[in-house]
């Protein structure tokens, strides 16, 4: 495959301005961030909210108002998360998903312990909810793997008729709690991937760039953003989230590869609109 899918992660749920000023934080600050992201080669929009004290919220007001001045400027694929904030109910993490509608979303497909101080809990019954709620609504749901342990649920899932075929995977590396970001774990992950699936990848802090590399090189989508990186090199905070999507879609490009334009992922993801 020729095309290479470039998502873009601006915000997350963790970053402060502290860490960076340029993290964007308002509905307002993100839409022109992604806005910006999808000129320099963004598909796809990974987003996550922030409430008025900068604390990841999974209020489905701000992610509607978010999605509505995104949509306003372009067509760029919307892709919402289903985590970010550990106080969240099962109920309040997929509400919006039921309101908004997107096209895909985050499905973390496993339980752990999250930065070594708190725990990321995805229940066995919520799993399986969330699965019935995004087929509802047309949503498709982008496995978040942070560990084989997650790829494998999957499956299990895939086996129970809760999650389709071609299914999408987005190998998270480099959580605290998770696989570290190394090749070699990247090719283990690739390698027990089900037929007819697409993928994508992510390094956290110093594994950006060899991930963002081994990806493109084996056939992989990228993730890019202050969500999972705050640096953009060594002692050099990131400008914007777009200096991120330029870097990789150079790389693409020079790779002799081409970045592929939000109808295109839609494609070969295969998206149904709402």
């Amino acid at each position: 495959m020729k095309k290479r899918i470039i998502t873009v992660a601006p915000t997350g749920a963790w970053p402060t301005k502290e860490n960076n000023p340029n993290v964007p934080m308002t509905p307002e600050e993100i839409a022109n961030d992604v806005y910006e992201c999808y000129q320099a080669g963004a598909a796809v929009a990974h987003l996550h909210m922030r409430d008025e004290n900068g604390k990841g919220t999974m209020r489905k007001e701000l992610f509607a108002e978010t999605v509505k001045l995104i949509r306003e400027k372009c067509d760029i694929v919307i892709n919402l998360t289903t985590s970010g904030d550990l106080e969240a109910t099962d109920e309040t993490r997929q509400a919006h998903l039921k309101m908004i509608k997107p096209e895909i979303a985050s499905y973390d497909c496993g339980s752990m312990n999250w930065m070594h101080n708190s725990l990321f809990i995805n229940h066995p019954k919520f799993l399986e909810t969330l699965a019935v709620t995004m087929k509802a609504n047309n949503v498709k749901p982008e496995i978040e793997i942070f560990d084989a342990g997650m790829l494998y649920n999957a499956l299990y899932y895939n086996k129970k008729g809760f999650l389709e075929n071609n299914m999408h995977f987005q190998f998270v590396l480099g959580a605290a709690g998770g696989s570290a970001a190394t090749v070699e774990n990247l090719v283990y992950l690739k390698g027990l991937l089900p037929e007819k699936s697409t993928w994508s990848a992510l390094g956290i802090g110093k594994g950006h760039i060899p991930i963002l590399l081994a990806a493109i090189a084996l056939g992989g989508h990228v993730r890019v953003g202050m969500e999972d990186n705050v640096m953009y090199s060594e002692n050099e905070l990131a400008k914007s989230n777009a200096q991120f999507v330029t870097r990789a879609a150079n790389l693409i490009k020079e790779s002799g590869y081409e970045v592929a334009t939000p109808d295109e992922a839609r494609e070969i993801l295969g998206l149904k609109r709402s």
